[in-house]
């Protein structure tokens, strides 16, 4: 099957294109948010080709997996066709909770019953109104880059992109009260701001590969996932992966996503601290605790499945 779809989450393409598909992904010159191309620090199979607008409008593809409400306009532009039940089969991958008073959560193709919409957890398809859409759910998938914690650095892992724009969403102001009892080691583009915010934590920032940030991240005592309003992060499930010990916000499909053995979920800042000193004087808990989240995050969130369901989900619309 021939996929066209867009480079706009890395982490989460870099798992959908590890299935036995060819995958085209537009470029740009500018390589701007609508034609970044393949990705360039996270390991791509050479199964992803990038494709220019002008090749795009010459090109056969099967299946279109949208992202952001404005790509059918785009493939109607680029290539001249349609997308639905008169034109390509397409579905929509929903990676986000909806913003903004809850009688305005209505989905952009909430009018369509030609377009599947794809969720990525079961509490983003119950929030959302998806109207006529049929509306599926296929949970995360991550590749298992293997048992990497050391746990040696005392201070707590963060991943978030601009973390001060997004300061109440990713929950910083949560993660600033939690560093002052221990600190919190912020990656991500845009994390070197947060030095002016949380001067009693760790703010790093670094040009990092895939592969460098989980390394960092796994040499921490445990990894914290603040966020109040986001689907599942990529990166607490890539954190469990890892063997890491998890400190997370109680919010969304947190509580349902991470159990009891694989860290502690509460929406009390001051019980996430508290347990991450317990760990920092008890490294056998924090490791015993860490290697449960990875057997939990290999069991749920293992590569296979998700690429299974994502086949079926494909072949169903393109039937």
């Amino acid at each position: 099957m021939r996929i066209l779809l867009w480079h706009v989450h890395a982490a989460w393409m870099t798992s959908f294109v590890q299935g036995s598909h060819e995958y085209l992904v537009p470029v740009l010159p500018d390589r701007g948010p609508d034609g970044r191309g393949r990705a360039q620090t996270y390991p791509w199979p050479d199964s992803v080709r990038e494709v220019t607008p002008e090749e795009l409008r010459g090109t056969e593809y099967d299946v279109v997996v949208l992202q952001r409400p404005h790509e059918p306009e785009l493939v109607r532009r680029w290539s001249g066709r349609t997308l639905g039940a008169y034109g390509v089969p397409a579905v929509y991958v929903e990676h986000n909770t909806p913003r903004g008073d809850v009688e305005g959560w209505r989905h952009p193709l909430a009018a369509r019953d030609d377009i599947p919409i794809v969720h990525v957890t079961e509490f983003n398809r119950m929030v959302w109104d998806n109207g006529r859409a049929p509306a599926l759910m296929i949970e995360h998938g991550v590749l298992d880059g293997g048992y990497r914690y050391t746990g040696r650095r005392d201070a707590l892992a963060l991943a978030v992109n601009e973390p001060v724009r997004r300061w109440r969403v990713a929950g910083i102001d949560l993660a600033a009260t939690i560093a002052r009892q221990i600190p919190v080691s912020v990656y991500g583009m845009g994390a070197g701001e947060v030095r002016t915010h949380v001067p009693t934590g760790l703010a790093e920032t670094a040009d990092l590969s895939q592969t460098e940030l989980h390394q960092r991240v796994a040499d921490h005592l445990a990894y914290l996932h603040p966020y109040r309003w986001t689907s599942l992060g990529l990166s607490l499930v890539e954190a469990m992966t890892l063997g890491c010990p998890v400190l997370v916000n109680a919010a969304t499909a947190a509580p349902e996503s991470v159990p009891a053995e694989a860290g502690v979920v509460s929406s009390s800042p001051a019980v996430l601290a508290q347990t991450a000193l317990r760990w920092r004087a008890d490294r056998d808990e924090a490791r015993e605790i860490g290697l449960a989240a990875r057997r939990h995050a290999l069991r749920r969130f293992g590569l296979s499945r998700f690429l299974d369901d994502w086949d079926h989900a494909l072949k169903e619309v393109c039937r």
